[in-house]
């Protein structure tokens, strides 16, 4: 009789988290991270065949994981809303959303920016965060330790001439978050007056994966975050009173 893996057990065992953008490099780091700690991840792709293959090498990976996928347009806020209330429907509660949809269009010169680009950045970076952040944001109010994060970029902060859309799209989203940030200090409160969710924005000059350094050994990748950090730096908000995190960005590269 064979006996199914024990689920691991860790810091972050009971909680439930939601992970947007699950099939990518940094999702994949994501999951896997996050089971290994011992929560409950539910990854979220468009592409079924991705997410799959993503969430079977997070249980290659992680024996016992307590890992699940759900296809889901983010553009339709209607899924997004049914499904943030389905998943505290089934586990009586959700801890956590990391956004991790992203994409990058940009030119050679400002003058060469086109608005196809702004166009494409403001649905796969401004509208699913949109989506994602106000259909969660109650149950992260009703959880005793609500997290919501996003990645941004340093390029927000400091735009280029032909990053123009892309800075743009990263600017109103880190404003959007920021702005859920103002909910959770207004909304989510302890016996002690503090707040118990936050949101954080979490800001890198660009990612770098196990697979990319293979392809390009000779590569630096200066400045670059590791997926691996990623994952370790969203997996330690739980580590923060929500007090200290809620609104703050956080530099995982040079300013």
């Amino acid at each position: 009789m064979t006996t199914a893996p024990t689920a691991p057990v860790g810091p972050l065992t009971g909680k439930v988290i939601a992970v947007a953008g699950a099939s990518g490099p940094a999702g994949q780091a994501v999951l896997r991270r996050l089971a290994s700690d011992g929560a409950t991840v539910i990854g979220a792709d468009i592409d079924a065949q991705r997410l799959e293959a993503a969430l079977d090498a997070v249980r290659i990976a992680v024996r016992g994981a307590r890992v699940s996928g759900q296809v889901i347009d983010l553009l339709d806020p209607q899924e997004v809303h049914d499904w943030a209330d389905h998943l505290e429907a089934e586990h009586g509660h959700v801890d956590g959303v990391f956004h991790l949809v992203g994409g990058w269009r940009g030119s050679k010169t400002f003058f060469d920016s086109r608005i196809d680009d702004w166009d494409f950045l403001h649905d796969t970076v401004v509208r699913t965060l949109q989506h994602t952040s106000l259909a969660f944001q109650p149950a992260l109010v009703r959880s005793e330790s609500g997290r919501y994060a996003m990645i941004s970029a340093a390029a927000a902060h400091k735009p280029t001439a032909g990053g123009a859309a892309y800075a743009a799209a990263k600017a109103a989203t880190e404003a959007w978050t920021l702005a859920m940030a103002d909910s959770f200090r207004k909304e989510t409160t302890a016996e002690d007056g503090k707040p118990t969710a936050a949101a954080a924005i979490l800001v890198i000059k660009a990612l770098v994966s196990p697979e990319m350094r293979a392809e390009k050994p000779e590569a630096k990748f200066a400045g670059f975050t590791d997926t691996a950090d990623l994952a370790a730096h969203l997996a330690g908000l739980w580590d923060r009173p929500a007090e200290d995190l809620n609104g703050q960005h956080l530099w995982l590269t040079a300013r």
